[in-house]
């Protein structure tokens, strides 16, 4: 006989919690310990039942569920945690996945998706609900943005942007570095090259948008 699963629901709407417990009692091998109106008493509920799955909201008053989330898998990191939530805005879904959410579904789902997801869950199987799913494919397939030219640059040839900026000339660089003027021509050549302009204006031009001179 399989053990039973235990389920602790934490959602600040009762006819929410209703529903899913009277949904969840008619699955075998779930049982619903206790239900929590917001993310204090989730926890509270969650030290006295040890509940193996938490299906959790995420817009709370006081304690939202990304909080409450944070805190309970910091209590009992063995909990699974699966985000029941109407949202799917960027600033609720990565912060409670960061947090160590194991699922995210969406209210929408049907009773037998998130009885699913319980088993799954107690499985060690995590499940996204498809949009969920296609956002997270969405982002971390966006190119990621090209590092700054700058930052291939030596020390030394940051120092001499930023002299050419304000305005030097190789003698007054060669000066201010302490170092000879055929060397401050090479550092020139190498800042021209990689930062891919043809001359000190142009490089100027790019120190100032790029905030290398205040």
């Amino acid at each position: 006989m399989e053990d039973v699963i235990k389920v602790l629901l934490v959602d600040d709407h009762e006819m929410v919690r209703i529903g899913l417990a009277a949904v969840l009692g008619t699955e075998d091998g779930i049982e619903v310990v206790g239900e929590a109106s917001n993310g204090a008493e989730g926890i509270r509920l969650a030290q006295l039942y040890r509940p193996d799955i938490v299906l959790m909201d995420l817009v709370m008053e006081g304690m939202d569920g990304i909080e409450t989330t944070r805190r309970l898998l910091a209590l009992y990191p063995d909990c699974k945690v699966i985000v029941l939530t109407s949202f799917l805005d960027d600033d609720k879904m990565y912060p409670v996945i960061e947090a160590g959410a194991f699922s995210y579904l969406l209210k929408t789902s049907r009773a037998s998706e998130i009885a699913q997801a319980i088993r799954s869950a107690a499985k060690g199987q995590p499940i996204l609900e498809s949009q969920v799913a296609s956002k997270i494919m969405h982002r971390f397939r966006q190119p990621k943005p090209a590092a700054a030219l700058h930052e291939s640059l030596t020390e030394r040839e940051l120092e001499v942007l930023c002299l050419i900026a304000e305005g030097k000339s190789n003698q007054d660089t060669a000066d201010l570095l302490y170092i000879g003027i055929k060397t401050v021509k090479f550092h020139v050549t190498n800042i021209l090259s990689k930062l891919g302009v043809e001359d000190r204006t142009q490089a100027a031009i790019y120190a100032f948008k790029n905030g290398l001179i205040k």
